[in-house]
């Protein structure tokens, strides 16, 4: 992505924010700490072409930000524009402790502040 605008209202915020700084992004992504019904994307960002969400919450059963999503889609992304993920699947497996050092290393990316 040439940009890339988030918005987070919880405190992953800042843990979000810590990792565009440690992977060296600060130039492309920019965070903007808020609801998406109440901040404003950067000044030189009209509209976008991809609004993505975890509109469904964690585990799809709590935290739904459908309505929020639908606002972004309706105020900022461009008419041929794509909101993803528009279909979901639930799946349950157990995890192992050794799974932690997953964090280490996410596709390229270090996720320790996780």
């Amino acid at each position: 992505a040439k940009r890339v605008v988030g918005i987070e209202m919880s405190d992953i915020f800042f843990d979000a924010q810590r990792i565009v700084e440690e992977n060296g992004l600060s130039s492309v992504v920019t965070l903007v700490r808020g609801k998406c019904e109440e901040v404003a994307l950067p000044s030189d960002v009209d509209k976008v072409d991809v609004v993505i969400s975890e509109w469904m919450g964690y585990m799809l059963l709590y935290e739904s930000m459908l309505d929020s999503v639908i606002y972004a889609r309706d105020k900022w992304m461009r008419p041929d524009g794509v909101c993803m993920p528009n279909k979901c699947t639930m799946l349950i497996a157990g995890m192992a402790d050794d799974r932690l050092g997953f964090w280490d290393d996410v596709y390229g990316f270090k996720m320790r502040t996780i």
